[in-house]
């Protein structure tokens, strides 16, 4: 399997590991000229802006590692142009989920991950 096909994967194991937790599935794969945001989802009346990481390596960090300061100013950038299309803001946050396999029982999902 390649990159890509494990990147697309990865990214449905994880919405279906949210769903199954009580997110509703918005949006997959949003792009704008800012960046692309994997997955977004209602989590309540929180929207929640997910970032999928998958590496079956510990080498260099792990996929906790690989979201770097200036992927979390892209994922930022393209949740901004996201609202500014909806009539008012609501409560959002930014999640990750991380995988080490393709097996739901080694997710890590880390709620409000930005801190942001």
């Amino acid at each position: 399997m390649n990159r890509n096909a494990e990147g697309i994967a990865a990214e449905r194991v994880a919405a279906i590991f949210l769903q199954s937790r009580g997110l509703r599935l918005l949006e997959t794969n949003y792009r704008c000229r800012f960046g692309e945001i994997d997955l977004i989802l209602r989590d309540g009346e929180t929207l929640v802006f997910a970032e999928v990481r998958l590496r079956k390596s510990g080498d260099f960090g792990g996929a906790a590692a690989s979201i770097t300061a200036q992927k979390r100013t892209k994922l930022l950038k393209a949740a901004r142009h996201y609202l500014a299309a909806g009539k008012k803001t609501p409560c959002c946050r930014f999640d990750a989920v991380l995988l080490s396999s393709m097996d739901e029982r080694d997710i890590q999902w880390i709620k409000n991950a930005f801190g942001e």
